[in-house]
């Protein structure tokens, strides 16, 4: 028998809006669900919206929700977070969810779903994108743009539901 510990749980990080539509919330929690169904953590930024619900669905289906919040304050996390990172490094704090996760999922989006996004294509993290900034990002006109983020580190995948989006995340974590 060995001393070593098993492998190490996968992380994935569900980013999304403070504020989502009731779409968005639905996503989240059925991504946050699966997610913690095929045995991964949920990293997030810890407060409300699409990232409480992610953590609710995460908790509701028996599994382990990490909330990486800006401030210093503990309790600014939403009620379903386990583990609480305070930063106090505001919006910089994504920067320690990225890295902190082998895949990431963006759902919907605003301004801070967007620099998710881009941190984790630029470090190279697998990336599905459900809603939102799939079609701006997907979209023609920003074919460049994508190809300089692909040279940086990776591409974008668009999934079309949240099965599709955390399937697409397993396989891809898979291959790295």
């Amino acid at each position: 028998m060995s001393d070593r510990p098993g492998p190490r749980q996968p992380c994935i990080a569900v980013c999304g809006p403070g504020d989502p539509t009731p779409e968005e919330r639905n996503a989240a929690e059925a991504v946050g669900r699966l997610v913690a169904e095929r045995g991964a953590a949920l990293i997030c930024g810890g407060l409300g919206g699409a990232m409480a619900a992610a953590c609710e669905g995460a908790k509701r289906a028996g599994g382990t929700t990490i909330g990486v919040i800006p401030g210093l304050d503990r309790g600014a996390a939403n009620a379903w977070v386990d583990h609480v990172i305070c930063t106090g490094l505001g919006q910089a704090r994504n920067a320690v969810i990225i890295a902190s996760a082998q895949a990431v999922i963006a759902i919907g989006g605003g301004w801070g779903t967007l620099s998710e996004i881009a941190l984790a294509l630029r470090t190279g993290r697998p990336t599905i994108l459900l809603g939102g900034w799939a079609v701006p990002l997907a979209d023609p006109l920003m074919r460049d743009t994508v190809a300089d983020l692909a040279r940086l580190g990776g591409r974008p995948v668009v999934a079309d539901t949240p099965e599709d989006s955390v399937s697409r995340a397993f396989a891809l974590i898979a291959t790295t």
